[in-house]
């Protein structure tokens, strides 16, 4: 029986998506990417060291990405997330007794399990399940938009609590200090926060149907299993057989699904993609220290300026679903890619002087990472992934599209350390170029791809 939902309801679901989506994150990031002037200084850390922490973070979230997947597909995704929230805000209860560098490594490691393993991909499969089969793009941009307007509001309260407990920020160590933990008390009690809304809002899936889209849009009444790639001579295309979800999911085992999966080309494609992607994004971190490094910034000056930016975050995630699904998800994706690779050329030349067009340049980097991280796991749709499959699907795309948590950070720390100043972000900015031209050619080939096996 397909039950049905209202349309009030549909918001609520959205809504907890969106703000647990991010805010689970919001400790381990967001006090380093939007503070990280002030993170480096309480810590007492270098560039180099806080990237290497951030490695093994990553590699703890790789190797949690992938078991994530098929648990998401078997057990109770508001369950699976409540449990992960609640479990990264209790790091926060550390973190705010600023722990030395062996306590922050141990820490991120933690937090590397804590936000993924039961979290990620029970996330993005309930975010598919919400979006329907007709809009994906808009699905995966209120997700991404969404999340951007809860990082930037909530950094904008952590801005405004470390102006108030630290207006004096550049001459007090420990007035910096002590606004640094109530901007990490702040965050913590989101998370907790989070975790009590997902417990309340999020529907229950029903695992011994696989109608559970049912649960999340206003109707539907089509087969939800669609053949992956349709590949020739696969066991789930022979004439004759039914299609549906529930006969396939009878036939199948975790590791046929698993090894089905694996040969897609299309999931490495999409794996790349969000690699890449990832790495621009990961370079955002950066412009904090970018503004008081190059353009003298106060670190509050620069938490204030990203911040600021990061509210375009929604614009742009909006409007890319919006045209991803009017002109297709690869074509959007590969253009984007391209503007990258342009806008990170732009500060070569002329990064090293603060003028108008250098901000500009600052607001469209923002706008384009953003822009791309909105709609790349709507890419699953366009490359026909079967929906009881999704969770499959966003372990092995995640494992290495997300990578850049374990190499990305140590080496940007490296290049900035290896050439303080200008130079370094010179550096940076050269290797996010060429990364770029990568996206473009993994999104090309992955529309060639789809246009083949559709033709």
């Amino acid at each position: 029986m397909i039950q049905t939902i209202s349309p009030f309801r549909r918001i609520l679901i959205i809504f907890t998506l969106v703000f647990s989506g991010e805010i689970i994150f919001s400790l381990p990031f967001h006090v380093a990417r939007f503070f990280r002037p002030s993170f480096l200084e309480v810590f007492q850390l270098n560039n180099t060291q806080l990237g290497d922490v951030f490695g093994l973070y990553g590699l703890l979230a790789m190797l949690a990405y992938f078991p994530g997947g098929p648990l998401a597909d078997r057990f109770s995704a508001k369950i699976l997330m409540t449990i992960s929230l609640w479990l990264t805000a209790a790091g926060g209860l550390y973190l705010v007794q600023i722990p030395s560098l062996s306590g922050l490594t141990w820490l991120f490691a933690y937090w590397g399990v804590t936000t993924i393993f039961l979290f990620w991909a029970a996330m993005i499969k309930l975010t598919r399940l919400w979006g329907g089969e007709n809009s994906q793009g808009k699905a995966f941009a209120v997700l991404d938009g969404g999340r951007g307007f809860v990082a930037a509001g909530a950094a904008t309260i952590g801005v405004v609590l470390m102006a108030l407990v630290a207006p004096e920020v550049t001459n007090g160590a420990e007035q910096q200090r002590q606004g640094l933990q109530a901007v990490i008390s702040f965050y913590g009690i989101a998370t907790f926060s989070a975790g009590l809304l997902v417990l309340l809002i999020i529907p229950s899936e029903n695992h011994q149907d696989k109608s559970d889209t049912a649960q999340f849009n206003e109707s539907s009444d089509k087969p939800i299993d669609k053949p992956l790639d349709n590949p020739v001579n696969s066991p789930i295309d022979k004439p004759g057989e039914q299609q549906s979800g529930q006969s396939v999911r009878s036939e199948y085992t975790l590791w046929e699904d698993i090894g089905y999966v694996l040969k897609r080309p299309v999931i490495w494609l999409q794996g790349l993609i969000v690699l890449t992607a990832y790495c621009g994004y990961k370079g955002l971190d950066y412009f904090g220290l970018y503004l008081t490094t190059v353009f003298s910034y106060t670190p509050i000056e620069s938490s204030q300026f990203v911040a600021n930016v990061s509210y375009v975050r929604l614009g742009a995630a909006i409007v890319a679903g919006v045209i991803a699904d009017k002109i297709g998800i690869g074509k959007t994706v590969t253009a984007i890619f391209v503007l990258l690779l342009a806008s990170f050329l732009i500060y070569l030349p002329f990064g090293d002087a603060e003028t108008v067009w250098i901000k500009v340049n600052i607001v469209a980097t923002f706008l384009l990472v953003f822009a791309v991280r909105a709609i790349y796991f709507a890419l699953l749709e366009e490359s026909q992934v079967a929906t009881s499959r999704t969770g499959i699907a966003v372990g092995i795309i995640s494992v290495v599209g997300f990578t850049p948590d374990i190499f990305f950070a140590p080496i940007a720390g490296r290049l900035l350390d290896g050439a303080p100043g200008v130079t370094g972000f010179h550096h940076l900015f050269l290797l996010l170029a060429v990364i770029s031209v990568i996206g473009a050619v993994a999104s090309w080939r992955l529309l060639t791809h789809i246009k083949q096996n559709l033709s």
